[in-house]
């Protein structure tokens, strides 16, 4: 009965969301879209004729920005464990990005494209269990952190979703020997009770 209320006062809230409402009237396939909108607003990271790779896609929400942002002239590499409907203009990938197959699709994708942005919203199946949860949170970040590494050109930018916990502070002294600024953003659609953030990696090193 206590999961039934709960999954209850969920949807009630979910429904009455206002950038669920936003996201609806927008077209956009999630919320999430103004996480992206908002950082996007304030740092420009994404630009006509890019390549971007965005890491934890599906539903398709900051693809669809980023599509949109980098025009005919850019690229889009999407990738998810989850399916995604179609895209115009996004190369979609159903794959697990910890597996080395996903990393070889993401780069035959890519072929010879340099690589500008990535962006990465992947998170892991909450357990509700908060250590283990932000472990297997971070464990994702840190792969998305050392593809971007790899991948990125130099000063190419990194925009990653991480959980505050014990791991936090040495996950951002990581990203700041790997680019020249690293910002903390806390964007308005981020619930107010999840402890999520969004570090932006600016001008690899």
């Amino acid at each position: 009965m206590k999961r039934a209320k709960t999954s209850k006062a969920w949807m009630k809230e979910h429904v009455n969301d206002h950038f669920v409402k936003l996201a609806r009237k927008n077209g956009y396939r999630s919320r999430a879209a103004y996480k992206l909108l908002e950082i996007i607003e304030r740092n420009h990271i994404l630009k006509p004729g890019m390549t971007v790779v965005d890491l934890g896609a599906a539903p398709g929400s900051w693809s669809q920005i980023a599509s949109h942002k980098v025009g005919s002239s850019g690229k889009v590499v999407a990738l998810d464990i989850l399916a995604m409907q179609p895209l115009s203009g996004v190369n979609f990938i159903q794959s697990d990005f910890r597996e080395a197959h996903a990393i070889q699709e993401l780069k035959k994708h890519l072929a010879d494209t340099p690589l500008d942005l990535v962006i990465s919203d992947m998170s892991p199946n909450i357990s509700g269990i908060v250590i283990s949860d932000q472990a297997r949170s971070m464990y994702l970040a840190e792969l998305a952190l050392a593809f971007a590494m790899e991948q990125l050109n130099y000063g190419g930018n990194f925009l990653v979703k991480v959980f505050q916990g014990r791991d936090f502070d040495q996950f951002l002294l990581e990203m700041r020997k790997g680019f020249r600024n690293v910002l903390v953003r806390k964007p308005e659609a981020s619930r107010d009770r999840s402890n999520e953030l969004y570090l932006l990696g600016l001008e690899k090193r």
